[in-house]
């Protein structure tokens, strides 16, 4: 199925979720001068116009980065996001306002180096389309028409043993809860120092806990949750909050996050907001 588009969701409590994560992996990956791969199985269009149709629809940034955007006192996880997004807006000529939020391929094409590989999987041909004429072509980029999932096991074990894959599906079939487990054990078993991010979406209470059994249960180590909502999960309204489960986290990521998630919370949501870290399985 084709049929998702991000531009309906850029920059909301999920997407700060997120990408405050992705960044904080890469900046801990980038303190050593040793080349790194960055592989992302679902790219999107890299970059997404606030001002769009799409986007104005139920304007969900608002409850994303437009509540953090211009705000003082933001911890330095969070002020080092923001800024990153400032600076896509200036790129994209719109000066201090915010009109445009980047995909997490933006987020790690700006932060590596020269010497680092960024692998981009995207099948819908739209996305794909805007993925490189917001990217660009650069000789460590590549961007692959192919299912991320299947392409992301053959692109492994990359050359450099060293870096972060995110995962992300927009879980249109049911079936995409089981293929991200499965992805990940067989990645894990050809790439077993990398850092995986899994992002999901909190719809079914019972989908994310059957998940997490199954990660438990695959006999990884080093596994690490952690989930932001606007609410809890028994309103039966749609995505209420969204998760993130990293493997092989960064060593700083746990105590970050714990300080981190109760301000961004009620920051997004107030007293409704809610979140959880949790480790899944210890090193």
């Amino acid at each position: 199925m084709l049929s998702y588009r991000h531009a309906f969701h850029a920059g909301n409590f999920a997407d700060v979720l997120k990408h405050v994560i992705q960044v904080q992996c890469l900046d801990y990956l980038l303190q050593k001068d040793k080349p790194i791969w960055y592989a992302d199985t679902h790219a999107g269009a890299g970059g997404y116009a606030l001002d769009s149709t799409e986007a104005q629809k139920n304007a969900e940034f608002q409850n994303g980065i437009g509540a953090l955007w211009g705000k003082n006192n933001l911890a330095e996880p969070l002020q080092r996001y923001v800024d990153l997004v400032a600076d896509f807006n200036q790129q994209a000529r719109a000066s201090s306002a915010l009109k445009f939020y980047p995909g997490s391929p933006w987020f790690a094409q700006k932060l590596l180096r020269e010497q680092d590989r960024l692998s981009l999987f995207e099948l819908h041909p739209k996305e794909q389309a805007l993925l490189k004429q917001n990217l660009g072509a650069q000789r460590r980029l590549k961007i692959f028409d192919n299912d991320g999932f299947k392409g992301l096991i053959a692109q492994l074990p990359p050359k450099e043993r060293r870096g972060l894959v995110l995962i992300d599906p927009p879980y249109e079939v049911k079936e995409d809860y089981d293929t991200v487990v499965d992805t990940l054990v067989q990645a894990h078993k050809r790439f077993a120092t990398g850092t995986y991010a899994l992002w999901y979406p909190m719809v079914e209470r019972r989908r994310i806990n059957r998940l997490e059994k199954a990660l438990v249960a695959s006999g990884i180590r080093n596994i690490q949750l952690f989930e932001l909502g606007l609410s809890d999960d028994t309103n039966g309204r749609g995505m209420t909050a969204s998760g993130m489960v990293v493997i092989n986290p960064p060593w700083t990521l746990n105590a970050q996050m714990k300080t981190l998630l109760p301000d961004l919370a009620q920051r997004l949501a107030g007293k409704a907001g809610c979140y959880r870290v949790e480790t899944l399985c210890a090193e």
